[in-house]
This record gives C-alpha cells, sequence and structure tokens, in this order.
C-alpha cells in the first residue's frame, strides 16, 4: 500500500513511521515556494527505502493540479495523514485536502488528521481559544476548525467520519 502525507515539513513524521510500517510506500509532500525544502525532508529520509523523494503540492489546488507521482496512484492509497495543518492555513487547504483525499484513497482507504480543533462550535481549553486569536491576528484566513465542518466537507468529497480521539495537549486525531 501507499501512504501520503501532506505537508511533511521537516519530514520528521515520515522518517519515524516509515520504518515501523515497511510495507508501506511512503510520499512526503510540501507546499514550497523554495525547492530546497525538498531537498532537505529527502536529506533526512533518503536513506529508508520506503520513502519517495518529496513532492511539492499545493494542497489548495484541484486534483488535477496535484503532482503526478500522486495523481499516477490515484485510489490506490491506503492512507493519507496531515499533522497540524488545517488550523495553520486557510479554509480552502482543508477542503483541498478532503477532495484530494477522495481522489488518493482506495475503498476503505483512511484519512488522518491530526492537531487542534473546535468541538461542537467550542474551543476544549481556554489556551486553544487563546492561540486561534493569535492564529487569527497573523492571518485572518487562520484559525481552529471544528471537527462537524471538517466532516461536512470531507462528506462531500465521499469520505466518511469513522472517529474521534482525544490526544496529548488538547489535539484530537
Amino acid at each position: 500500500g501507499h501512504v501520503l502525507e501532506i505537508a511533511s515539513g521537516s519530514g520528521c513524521h515520515v522518517e519515524h513511521f516509515a520504518p515501523n510500517f515497511p510495507k508501506l510506500q511512503w510520499q512526503p509532500s510540501e507546499y514550497v515556494q523554495d525547492a530546497s525544502v525538498l531537498k532537505d525532508i529527502n536529506a533526512v529520509v533518503s536513506s529508508i527505502p520506503n520513502i519517495r523523494p518529496a513532492v511539492a503540492l499545493d494542497a489548495s489546488a484541484t486534483w488535477e493540479d496535484w503532482p503526478s507521482e500522486v495523481r499516477e496512484l490515484e485510489g490506490k492509497f491506503t492512507a493519507v495523514y496531515l499533522s497540524n495543518v488545517t488550523h495553520i492555513s486557510p479554509w480552502k487547504v482543508t477542503c483541498g485536502i478532503l477532495a484530494g483525499a477522495g481522489h488518493a484513497l482506495e475503498n476503505g482507504g483512511l484519512l488522518i488528521v491530526y492537531g487542534p480543533f473546535k468541538v461542537d462550535g467550542e474551543f476544549t481549553t481556554q489556551s486553544n481559544a487563546d492561540f486561534d486569536a493569535n492564529l487569527r491576528s497573523r492571518n485572518a484566513e487562520w484559525g481552529y476548525r471544528d471537527i462537524d465542518d471538517i466532516v461536512a466537507e470531507a462528506s462531500k468529497c465521499g469520505l466518511l467520519f469513522q472517529s474521534k480521539k482525544a490526544m496529548p495537549a488538547n489535539n484530537f486525531l
């Protein structure tokens, strides 16, 4: 199977996951304006045989504009994984990820989203509300997303919500 990681950042997650799931082929990606970011990810993961070279991905783009390395595996990804993306990007990025996952995932595949969210329209802690205000002060398009809004958008893309798991530091999986 194949796993697409969206917004790989430094490559630390794929560097950890790939050796622990050696039967899966991992595809890191990152939104880049400078290709050196991809080189940095590749330098971190180059010695791990089940990781493909990182690709540039603007997740807000339509599926047709996603990298060919991803599109050529349409419907063949076992999972799409992202961590700490939805609150530090515009809503259109979350929508693009959901639409892209709808194309990328095989039947029964998993979209795994980790990060801080609102639940039933409410922040789970005051520190989350404070951080959301800080994010929105830096960029009005950023901020915590409500899980219900993500689930509603995901359903438009043929994705079915399975579960929510509370994680440390007021995050959810």
